[in-house]
């Protein structure tokens, strides 16, 4: 008897088979078998991968845009206005007794009411979550506490200690640091307003550094590429060009063993092959775009001052510094829009149901010709 002899075959063959069955040597049937699994398989986990990193990065872009750049742009604007409403009630009520009647002037109403709208803004605008909203609760209520000082100030506007005393402590509710005589004009440099952190944090422009800190890291989150991201991008790369190739491979199996000269329902379900160049093309515009708003937020942040603020009021009809807050703002959601191809964004939630329409087109289509084939083969006495 001869002995029985063990083959040891290595476990990727059947992954292998599965994926690149050899046209040469394998049976028609177990050809359109394994493609009948492979391919919709590949074409399901593929597009799908892509249409989920795809319709994440336009997420990021539609977020920054509509949410995280008007938030910065407001923070920035109510620190600044607050500041300038200082200075404004500052200058009015040194001169005496004339603001009882004259009052603190429209830039000091102006300015406090537009800090007003800007909270106000920033608690309805969707960048905040329940916890930030109450901070901007707690600063509205701040501001609300800031004006009746400088009311009170006003009052007793006759007794230059208690107008001192009230503009001194409106100053420390705006600032950690507020020192130094009132201004008497408005041409005196705006004192040193740096932000304290922990528990220290307690002022208005305190508690709005901190949104700020928070909107800037999750600008930075959202414009990075994650790990699923990348691990997404990475799958779908591998699945499609696998896709394709055994698309291709198919075709010329069809015209070869069947005799299909060309699949239309195959050729069309590798139509929306010829899409996702533009796909990922546009995501990477859109990417690029969100990396290039960090340093309008860096000025935003860092840059934008009551100074430079109060040059614009002066002459709004000249060109806006490069540092004023409202073109900044502007030009950060105008870059991010400018990062999106045309209406090829439109196909990103339709990428993945376009991947479940093509694994539904090639498994029914290779399931047609396999059925088809063994009736044949059947028919004829066996099918190779």
């Amino acid at each position: 008897m001869r002995p029985h002899r063990t083959t040891l075959r290595s476990p990727w063959a059947p992954l292998r088979r599965l994926l690149w069955p050899p046209a040469g040597r394998t049976r028609n049937r177990t050809y359109l078998r394994d493609r009948l699994i492979a391919l919709p398989l590949l074409a399901a986990v593929g597009f799908a991968a892509l249409g989920w990193a795809y319709a994440d990065v336009r997420a990021d872009s539609a977020y920054i845009r509509t949410r995280l750049a008007p938030a910065l742009g407001d923070l920035a604007d109510a620190k600044t206005s607050l500041r300038i409403a200082q200075r404004e009630a500052e200058v009015g009520l040194d001169a005496g007794t004339a603001v009882e009647l004259s009052g603190l002037g429209p830039r000091y109403a102006a300015r406090t009411g537009a800090a007003a709208q800007d909270i106000a803004r920033l608690s309805r605008g969707g960048a905040f979550g329940e916890a930030q909203r109450q901070e901007l609760d707690v600063i509205s209520g701040l501001v609300d506490g800031y004006e009746e000082w400088i009311t009170w100030a006003r009052t007793n506007v006759g007794d230059p200690s208690l107008r001192k005393a009230g503009l001194a402590y409106a100053a420390s509710m705006l600032c950690s640091d507020a020192s130094g005589e009132p201004a008497t004009t408005r041409t005196a440099p705006y004192p040193a307003c740096r932000p304290e952190t922990g528990a220290d944090a307690t002022t208005v422009v305190d508690r709005i550094a901190a949104l700020e800190r928070d909107l800037h890291h999750r600008l930075t989150d959202r414009a990075a590429l994650g790990p699923g991201v990348l691990a997404a991008v990475a799958l779908s790369a591998v699945c499609l060009t696998l896709l394709a190739v055994g698309l291709w491979r198919t075709f010329f199996f069809l015209r070869r063993r069947m005799r299909i000269r060309a699949s239309v329902p195959l050729l069309a379900a590798a139509l929306p092959l010829l899409v996702l160049p533009w796909a990922v093309a546009d995501g990477a515009r859109a990417w690029t775009a969100q990396r290039d708003t960090l340093p309008y937020a860096d000025t935003l942040t860092d840059r934008a001052s009551p100074k430079v603020e109060a040059a614009t009021d002066a002459d709004p009809v000249a060109d806006p510094p490069p540092a004023a807050i409202h073109p900044v703002t502007a030009a950060m959601e105008r870059t991010v829009a400018d990062g999106e191809l045309g209406p090829v964004g439109a196909v990103a939630g339709w990428v993945a149901p376009a991947g479940l329409v093509v694994a539904a087109v090639v498994g029914g289509t290779l399931h047609a010709y396999r059925r088809e084939y063994l009736l044949v083969g059947r028919g004829a006495g066996g099918g190779a």
